[in-house]
This record gives C-alpha cells, sequence and structure tokens, in this order.
C-alpha cells in the first residue's frame, strides 16, 4: 500500500484524492437498454472533452448493428462470447479489437457478447436510406443510463439547462 506521509514535511509535491472513491463496483449498475433492439450498456465513464465514454456491452445473440461510423478510435476486450465483421475478421474470448476511428462497418454476434469498450469519440448509426438515424455520444448515454438510476457514479464537470428553463 502507498505510503503519503513521504509526501509530508519539505516535499513540494501535494498528494489529492478525488471526493468520489476511485473504484466501484460495475455489478452494482443494472443493464440499460441501448439504442439498438438486444443491445444493453453499463457506462462507466464519459470524456466530455471528445464525446466518447466506456462501457460494459451487452448484445443478445442473433444481433446485428446497423451500419454506424466510428468518429473516434474504438476498443472493445471480449468478457464473453464472439462478434464480427464478416466471416474472416472475428474475435471471441480474451481477444482485442481495435476499429479505428472513421470505420464504417455493420457487425454481428450469433452468439451474443459482453465487452469492455472504450470509445474515443461519438458513434454515428445510419438508418437503412443513408440517412443518420442517431449520434451516440456520452451526453447520450449518460442520459439513457439516468433514466435507469444507473449514472450515480458519473459526474460532469459542465451542466447545461435548456435556453428558457432557468
Amino acid at each position: 500500500m502507498s505510503d503519503p506521509s513521504k509526501f509530508s514535511g519539505n516535499n513540494p509535491i501535494q498528494i489529492n484524492v478525488p471526493h468520489k472513491p476511485t473504484f466501484f463496483d460495475p455489478a452494482t449498475i443494472p443493464w440499460t437498454e441501448w439504442v439498438m433492439p438486444g443491445t444493453y450498456f453499463k457506462l462507466l465513464t464519459v470524456r466530455e472533452h471528445s464525446g466518447g465514454f466506456s462501457m460494459l456491452l451487452k448484445v443478445d445473440p442473433n444481433t446485428e448493428a446497423p451500419p454506424h461510423h466510428h468518429i473516434g478510435n474504438a476498443e472493445a476486450f471480449i468478457l464473453e462470447g464472439e462478434f464480427g465483421y464478416g466471416e474472416d475478421d472475428r474475435g471471441g474470448v480474451w481477444t482485442h479489437s481495435l476499429e479505428p476511428g472513421g470505420a464504417i462497418h455493420v457487425a454481428d454476434s450469433p452468439t451474443g457478447v459482453i465487452m469492455f469498450a472504450v470509445g474515443d469519440g461519438p458513434i454515428v448509426g445510419y438508418n437503412d436510406d443513408g440517412s443518420v438515424g442517431a449520434v451516440v455520444d456520452c451526453r447520450l448515454m449518460y442520459e439513457l443510463a439516468k433514466a435507469n438510476n444507473a449514472a450515480d457514479h458519473i459526474e460532469f464537470s459542465h451542466h447545461f439547462s435548456m435556453e428558457g428553463s432557468r
């Protein structure tokens, strides 16, 4: 265990700590329905500067994501099941994926999957006609989790209100 006393006396380094615990148990957070049927998430962190976020993502078996565009890099570490892109690019338990920013693709999971995922920016989902169906950023993720009482551990440094609602 670290010894904060070594930073006392004449040492100019002052230890500071967050006002909330650094660790929490994601098992205490309920799954929240995500933006497409058969998907659920547990929001872990938000990145206000980029719109990104980290989450646990659970996908039901035989679910296919619609075409979507990663504005920033997205990384995933598979904890259960498998998913991939077509027949030749697939990952299973204990594999890691990097979807580079700018990637537009369709993912599927015949078996279902649970993964830890980190996005460096928003995700743009497209409708069948190519129009934008949703922009999924940290604010939307927070609002979805909050509506499900699953966001008490998340804090935003910037708070906004609708014009005229003050």
